[in-house]
């Protein structure tokens, strides 16, 4: 059975919806009434049943609003519109920075991908690791991939299952060149995790790879822990900085809330780092929160942070 055979026979739950798009069921339910989509089907007990192309615009919504475009100017547009305008909106970020014979090792990575060859698409990638070292291989190849195949992903493009399959085989090679360098007792001490709603750890491993380039204590909880149990391992753990990964497919108002009542229960003392692609939480990040717009801003945040600690 093809792929597009058998998505034609799959159709979501509001709330896998809600997990697979990053839209609210309380959106999902708005735009409904008030713009006419979605238009759910129903199953036998009267709940709501997503069809796949609804779900794939749905996607491409979310991306647009992510760029700052309005649902009441985009929710009625048709699919290829809305595909366009995303395409047209992520242009400058996804090639516009990047030299041509990058972006054609770029383009060759995710062909790797969605041609399903995978074993081919783990080689090459750890043949650029060895080529370029961690720092550039995270700068110059994984984020931009990340990029890459979050848009081909919100245009329907690329399938969760395959986007999964990326991240794997990403993640394989960060923890294994992780695990090889010597560990540090240097200050700070770095707490990593994402809260319960964020289940992607491609992000938080990436910045655990940073900051041990740059000579930090790394410490690393994995993905969805709960709020109380990061206080008790940020004390457990003598941590300086609990920094935290956020996708965006995280719900903002739940990223915001948490972040908030992570900075009530931490000492003073303890920093909170944030970053990611959670549009709202670089807008108005709340007090007590430093958020990174990218890894780039991991080295100078450290130097203030040590230069603010030098005799302690």
């Amino acid at each position: 059975m093809s792929v597009e055979t058998a998505r034609a026979l799959v159709s979501l739950t509001i709330a896998s919806v809600e997990r697979d798009t990053g839209l609210s069921k309380d959106t999902l339910r708005v735009w409904e009434r008030r713009y006419g989509f979605p238009v759910p089907e129903r199953d036998a007990a009267g709940e709501r049943l997503y069809p796949p192309d609804q779900v794939d615009k749905l996607r491409t919504l979310k991306r647009l609003l992510d760029l700052g475009h309005r649902p009441g100017r985009i929710v009625g547009l048709p699919i290829d519109d809305l595909q366009r305008l995303a395409q047209a909106s992520a242009a400058p970020s996804l090639r516009g920075l990047q030299p041509v014979h990058e972006q054609d090792e770029l383009d060759g990575l995710l062909g790797l991908l969605t041609s399903h060859r995978i074993d081919d698409l783990r080689n090459d990638l750890a043949q650029l690791l060895l080529r370029k070292g961690l720092a550039r291989f995270i700068a110059e190849v994984v984020a931009p991939m990340n990029e890459m195949v979050g848009d081909a992903w919100s245009r329907g493009t690329v399938q969760i299952f395959e986007e999964h399959l990326y991240s794997e085989a990403v993640q394989r090679l960060l923890r294994n060149a992780i695990a090889s360098m010597q560990r540090t007792d240097e200050r700070p001490r770095v707490l990593l995790t994402t809260f319960p709603q964020e289940p992607h750890g491609l992000g938080i491993l990436m910045a655990e790879a940073t900051f041990a380039l740059e000579g930090c204590h790394c410490s690393s909880l994995g993905v969805q822990t709960p709020l109380w149990d990061i206080v008790l391992a940020a004390s457990a753990q003598r941590a300086d900085i609990v920094a935290l990964s956020f996708s965006a497919a995280v719900n903002p108002g739940q990223a915001l809330d948490g972040l908030t009542e992570l900075r009530d229960k931490l000492p003073s003392p303890v920093e909170i780092w944030a970053g990611g692609n959670c549009p709202t939480l670089h807008r108005r990040p709340p007090q007590g929160v430093l958020a990174l717009k990218s890894l780039d801003g991991v080295a100078p945040a450290l130097q203030r942070w040590r230069q603010a600690h030098k005799s302690s």
